[in-house]
């Protein structure tokens, strides 16, 4: 059939333009009404025989402009003996029953927020609706998800992350002050990248009651699971998933080690000038470089660090421990476990001719964290995708100026991440 140029134009899916008009504000009117049989919501019967005729308005999306939509609606009676619902009023796809916002506009809402990025409020604004019909758009979304129970992810991906700031809460009774840090857990698909759940916490019960939840098959079906060295993931991923091989994270492997020399630097400082590094001081003025990887530094940087070692490090400690941290690294890049296992022992002998206490303490974190390294070195699985999902779940706490509900925070990180992956 063909329309006419107004209908082509307004191109509302189910329905035709009736007329238009300008309003005395300067916005236009469309009057609609639906050119789609109507069916009875009880019996399903065809019907034609017209009851009455009302208007309805419904919010609809911009088209050049604001636009009031009318729309002519039609009630109808049953002819099926049998139904006990005598009259009913028409839908369509486009405007199921009781729905007073086209179908169009509940995806462009939804476009907005999770494909563009926007903010839940400024698409409000410039749709011209409430904050509510938004957040109902969203909240109709994450309900076509497909369920996580049907997937059947391999390789998982475990981190956390703070899901606001840092508050502190006084018992009324004692005057105590409490510290709570509002963290969660997110767990990703490590060969698609996508985010199957986020819970709250960075405990193993959070993680454990996730995992629980899932079915057998599902659980079964993982292989392997990488983690940051936390060993409350640890303990939920033993208890729910204990015939799946654990993976330590490399990059925070490497952050420890850093986070040593950063520390036997501080203290050896403190005890030789009994003060804190100052910019006079070579070690305080390289102390980026101490934490740059040997093999990415230059020839000036080199030259840099051996000055360090020779004029403002003494005890020759800092030396050390840099060996060790190096060391360290290289076990990480090793790709066989024999390999692993001989780099590993030259971390001990290393760690013994340093004497540092912090350097004993990452090597014992090294040795209780060895099977999981294994795992790392056969399989080099590593949790990049869930940082990679956290440096996107920033940018919506960003967008979104925080958060105070935290079961609408999931919901925009779980369409974000179903949209990115299916792009």
């Amino acid at each position: 059939m063909r329309t006419d140029a107004a209908t082509t134009v307004f191109n509302l899916p189910g329905y035709r333009v009736t007329s238009a008009e300008v309003l005395a504000c300067g916005q236009r009117r469309i009057r609609v009404e639906s050119v789609l049989e109507a069916g009875c919501r009880g019996c399903g019967v065809i019907s034609a025989r017209r009851h009455s005729r009302r208007l309805q308005r419904v919010r609809d999306i911009r088209v050049a402009g604001p636009v009031e939509v009318i729309w002519s609606k039609r009630r109808f009676f049953c002819d099926e003996p049998e139904c006990g619902r005598k009259t009913f009023a028409e839908s369509t796809p486009q405007v199921p029953a009781y729905s007073r916002s086209t179908a169009r506009l509940r995806q462009a809402l939804t476009e907005a927020v999770i494909g563009s990025g926007r903010a839940a409020s400024e698409t409000a604004t410039a749709f011209g609706v409430s904050w509510w019909l938004v957040q109902r758009a969203l909240d109709a979304a994450v309900l076509k998800l497909p369920d996580v129970d049907s997937l059947a992810p391999v390789r998982l991906g475990i981190d956390e992350h703070r899901f606001r700031s840092v508050r502190f809460f006084q018992d009324p009774a004692t005057k105590a002050w409490t510290r709570y840090e509002p963290w969660m857990s997110t767990l990703v698909d490590l060969d698609t990248g996508q985010v199957l759940g986020v819970v709250d916490g960075r405990d193993s019960t959070g993680v454990g009651d996730w995992l629980k939840a899932r079915p057998l098959g599902w659980r079964l079906g993982v292989q392997v699971v990488a983690i940051d060295p936390s060993a409350a993931f640890r303990k939920a991923l033993r208890m729910w998933l204990p015939r799946t091989a654990v993976s330590v994270d490399a990059f925070h492997l490497s952050m420890l080690a850093n986070a040593m020399v950063t520390e036997v630097r501080q203290r050896l400082c403190q005890e030789a000038k009994g003060r804190r590094g100052r910019a006079t001081d070579p070690v305080w003025a390289n102390r980026r470089l101490l934490l740059k990887g040997a093999e990415r530094l230059s020839d000036r940087g080199r030259n840099r660090l051996q000055v360090v070692f020779a004029v403002d490090d003494s005890t020759g400690g800092l030396q050390a421990v840099w060996d060790v941290k190096e060391q360290l690294r290289t076990l990480l890049r090793t790709g066989s476990i024999a390999d692993a296992t001989a780099a590993k022992a030259e971390l001990g002998r290393l760690v013994d001719r340093a004497g540092q206490p912090e350097a004993r303490r990452l090597y014992r974190t090294v040795c209780r964290w060895w099977n999981e390294i294994e795992v790392l070195i056969v399989t080099g699985a590593t949790t990049a995708k869930v940082e990679a999902n956290n440096t996107a779940i920033k940018n919506i706490k960003r967008t979104g100026r925080g958060f105070v509900n935290n079961t609408n925070y999931k919901t925009r990180i779980l369409l974000r991440s179903a949209a990115r992956t299916a792009a």
